[in-house]
């Protein structure tokens, strides 16, 4: 029998990360900006995190001198920092020299590839380790520590309540996120700026503001996405390249909400689940079968796209200048 009381802590685990980006990444192209670079920013976030947390655990005189308040802190305002760094680079780029959003948006996946690479196996000889890869479990505990009643409660502890810190932390941004965007004055200015940029200038609202802030706000919620894959999901082990695609499909995860942060909850959810299903779904031998299987999460986002385009709705469409630059003096 299926066993869905395993599966679905281990899909939601798996869809958190892409909870993260999905959220960045739909507040960012709300207001009108396609920031492809989403997984770079994931990695940069992961990799500052990891830096941080190495150098707390490196200055300590023991493991059992840590701390959890700095242990936690440390990597996470790294990565804030890290992440925030990343959106800036963005729109200086693609809102103040106006520079092509998609070109960039690639560029800023390959260098934050780079460099999470570049200091990941830096970080790896400092260590002196023998295998290619860094162990932060001391801080990483403090991450995925659940509620210590989660195990008493049988099969409900384990579906609900037996989660680190941030995949409740990705939850509240995301149902924060959206009730800003459908019922705050804030909400409807970055919509507008997302839709029509020019209607938006001539009403008194500042373009280049709303742009900067909701793309490194979003490349912050994006970056905090990378710090759960090495500190809750892979438990605190760090190697280069193990990210995979989940980068990509944070943002394929934004088309299958229909930019709708609060939909994403169960998406990511139904992301993860589908990510791994092949694990579960007995296929024998046949290799081929399993990679069926991983194709899974891109067949059902391509299968939205166009039920959606079918339907033609407006609601259901992206921002009209989604990825165009907006030209004051064109006004």
């Amino acid at each position: 029998m299926f066993d869905f009381v395993s599966f679905i802590p281990r899909a939601v685990m798996q869809g958190i990360p892409l909870l993260f980006g999905s959220t960045g990444e739909t507040l960012t192209e709300k207001s009108g900006n396609l920031n492809l670079g989403i997984p770079g920013v994931m990695y940069v976030g992961g990799i500052c995190g990891v830096i941080g947390a190495f150098f707390y655990e490196q200055s300590l005189p023991s493991p059992d001198a840590i701390h959890a308040f700095p242990a936690i802190m440390i990597p996470l305002c790294a990565c804030l920092l890290g992440s925030l760094l990343m959106g800036l680079i963005y729109c200086f780029l693609t809102v103040t020299l106006r520079a092509n959003q998609n070109v960039t948006g690639l560029a800023m996946t390959t260098f934050g590839v780079g460099i999470g690479n570049f200091f990941g196996g830096s970080l790896i000889k400092l260590s002196g380790t023998a295998v290619p890869s860094i162990a932060l479990s001391a801080t990483s505990s403090f991450f995925h520590r659940s509620l210590p009643f989660a195990q008493d409660l049988g099969w409900f502890g384990k579906i609900f309540l037996s989660y680190g810190f941030l995949t409740y932390l990705a939850i509240a941004i995301a149902l924060i996120a959206a009730f800003i965007l459908r019922h705050t004055r804030a909400g409807l200015h970055l919509r507008a700026v997302g839709e029509s940029p020019t209607t938006a200038d001539a009403a008194g609202i500042n373009v280049s503001r709303y742009k900067y802030v909701a793309t490194c706000t979003g490349s912050m919620i994006a970056g905090l996405g990378g710090l759960y894959y090495v500190m809750d999901y892979a438990s605190g082990v760090w190697s280069n390249n193990a990210f995979g695609d989940r980068g990509w499909l944070a943002i394929a995860l934004v088309i299958f909400t229909i930019w709708r942060p609060n939909v994403g909850v169960l998406a990511s959810i139904l992301f993860g689940g589908l990510y791994i299903l092949h694990m579960y779904i007995p296929s024998g031998m046949n290799l081929a079968v399993k990679e069926l299987y991983k194709m899974l999460p891109y067949v059902v986002t391509i299968i939205v796209l166009i039920l959606t385009s079918m339907r033609n709705k407006r609601e259901n469409q992206p921002p009209q200048s989604l990825g165009l630059p907006y030209f004051r003096e064109e006004r």
